[in-house]
C-alpha cells in the first residue's frame, strides 16, 4: 500500500457517518475528512481516558427568535472533576459536522473524540487540572446516529406525533449558547476558564464571550472569524441549494415510511464542502490527476478522475447518515452568528476574556485574513489576543487534525 492509501482509506472510511469504532465522522463544516483521533499527539501514552455520553433535557425554552420549544434535549459529555467555587470548567464546541464527542474513548476499543490529541490527562487541556465539557448542538447533523442526542427537524413535534421538518424553529449560534448555559448550570459551573471550538465551535466560543462576558475567562477561537460577511453568506447558501434542488426533499417532509430521503441533494452539498474545507496541497497529494482506476476520461465523458470518483462515493456514504433538512438549519445558525449585534466590534467590546486566535494559513472557508480582522477588531478592543496561525496542506481542517502544531501554545495561554 502505497503513502497515498491510508490516509484516503481512513477519509473514505469516516464518511460512513456516525462515530463508527476507530473512525471519526466528519470534518468541519459538513465536509469528509478525518476528524477523530488525529488531534494534537501526545509526547507518551496517557492513561486511556474513557467517556460517557449523557442526556440534558429540560422543558419550555424560547429561542431567540420568539419560538416556544416544549422540550428540548442534548447529549453531552464531561471529564475532570468541578472544583468547589466552580471555575475550572472549560467549554468545547463542535464544528458544522460533529457532535459533542469531542475528547476521549466511548469504551473500551469504541472511537476516540475528534480533538481528542487535545484533551485528556497531561495533555494541553488537561482533565487532571480541568473539569472539561462538550455537548452536542441543536439541530445536529447526525441526528440518526445513536451517539447523538439533539433536538431538531427530525424530532418529533409532540403536538402533531410527527417529525418537525421545516416547522421547527429557526435557530441561531446564540441558541447554542443558551441551551449549552442552561447544562452548565445544572452542572454547577459558575466560570469558564476556557472555551473553545473549531470552525462553528469558534463561532459558539465568540457568541460565548459577547453574551456572558463575566463568564469566560478566556477564549479560544479555531479556524473561525469573527463576521458573517456577505461573501460568507453566499457561500452557505451555495452549499445548502443541492439539497432543496433534489427531488426527493419535498420541501423537508421526507420522514414519512416508504419515502425516499434526499441523499443525492445532501451528497452533493458535503461535495462542495469537502472541497471548499479542504486545500490544493490535500488534493494534489492524495489524486493529483489520476483518472478513476479503469477509466480514461480522455476517451469518454462519463468517465471520471480519482477525486470525482472519491468525492462522490464518500460523500454519498456520509450522507447517508445524515439529516438533510439539520444541514439546513445548521446553515441558517451559522449565517445568524451575532446577528443580534450591531458589528463585530459592538459584540467583541463586551468581552473580558484573554483571547488565543488560532487560524490555518491554507484555510479556503475561513481564510486566514478573517482571524487577523477578528484579531485587528479585539485589539481596538482592548482585549489581550495572540495570533497561533498553522501551517500544512489541509485547509480548513489543519484545525481539526492538525492541533498538534499549537499544543504549546494552548498550554502557555492556559497557564497565564
Amino acid at each position: 500500500m502505497t503513502p497515498r492509501r491510508p490516509l484516503l482509506a481512513a477519509a473514505f472510511a469516516l464518511l460512513g457517518g456516525g462515530l463508527m469504532a476507530a473512525l471519526p465522522p466528519s470534518l468541519p463544516w459538513g465536509g469528509i475528512a478525518p476528524a477523530h483521533a488525529q488531534g494534537a499527539p501526545a509526547a507518551a501514552a496517557p492513561a486511556e481516558l474513557l467517556v460517557e455520553r449523557r442526556e440534558f433535557s429540560f422543558a419550555n425554552y424560547t429561542t431567540r427568535g420568539g419560538a416556544a420549544l416544549p422540550n428540548l434535549r442534548i447529549g453531552y459529555q464531561t471529564a475532570g472533576t468541578l472544583n468547589p467555587a466552580g471555575d475550572n470548567a472549560i467549554l468545547i464546541t463542535h464544528f458544522f459536522s460533529a457532535n459533542g464527542h469531542a475528547f476521549g474513548r466511548l469504551g473500551a476499543g469504541g472511537p476516540v473524540g475528534w480533538w481528542d490529541g487535545l484533551i485528556g490527562p497531561g495533555k494541553p487541556i488537561d482533565t487532571d487540572r480541568f473539569f472539561v465539557i462538550a455537548s452536542d448542538s441543536l439541530v445536529n447533523l447526525n441526528a440518526p446516529d445513536r451517539h447523538t442526542i439533539t433536538t431538531g427537524p427530525a424530532s418529533l413535534n409532540p403536538a402533531t406525533g410527527r417529525p418537525y421538518g421545516m416547522n421547527f424553529p429557526t435557530v441561531s449560534i446564540r441558541d447554542f449558547v443558551e441551551v449549552q448555559k442552561r447544562l452548565l448550570d445544572s452542572l454547577g459551573v459558575k466560570r469558564l476558564a476556557l472555551v473553545a471550538g473549531p470552525s462553528m465551535g469558534s463561532l459558539q466560543a465568540i457568541e460565548w464571550a459577547a453574551a456572558y462576558p463575566e463568564m469566560v475567562e478566556r477564549v479560544m477561537p479555531v479556524i473561525g472569524t469573527g463576521e458573517m460577511d456577505a461573501w460568507m453568506l453566499g457561500w452557505l447558501e451555495a452549499w445548502a441549494a443541492p439539497i432543496r434542488m433534489d427531488p426527493a426533499w419535498r420541501n423537508g417532509e421526507y420522514y414519512g415510511q416508504g419515502r425516499d430521503v434526499p441523499v443525492r441533494g445532501l451528497a452533493e452539498a458535503l461535495k462542495l464542502v469537502t472541497l471548499h474545507s479542504r486545500d490544493r496541497g490535500w488534493a494534489s497529494q492524495q489524486f493529483g490527476r489520476r483518472p478513476a482506476e479503469g477509466q480514461d476520461p480522455a476517451r469518454r465523458i462519463q468517465d471520471r478522475f480519482a477525486i470525482d470518483q472519491w468525492l462522490d462515493q464518500a460523500a454519498t456514504a456520509r450522507a447517508r447518515q445524515s439529516d438533510a433538512n439539520s444541514f439546513l438549519y445548521l446553515v441558517r445558525a451559522n449565517q445568524l452568528f451575532l446577528n443580534e449585534y450591531e458589528s463585530t466590534d459592538a459584540a467583541l467590546a463586551r468581552s473580558r476574556a484573554r483571547w488565543l486566535v488560532v487560524p490555518s494559513r491554507g484555510d479556503r472557508v475561513f481564510p486566514i485574513e478573517y482571524s487577523e480582522e477578528l484579531t485587528a477588531a479585539l485589539r481596538r478592543a482592548g482585549r489581550p489576543v495572540e495570533l497561533a496561525p498553522l501551517g500544512g496542506t489541509q485547509g480548513h481542517l489543519e484545525g481539526v487534525i492538525g492541533m498538534g502544531q499549537a499544543a504549546q501554545a494552548v498550554r502557555d495561554f492556559l497557564a497565564r
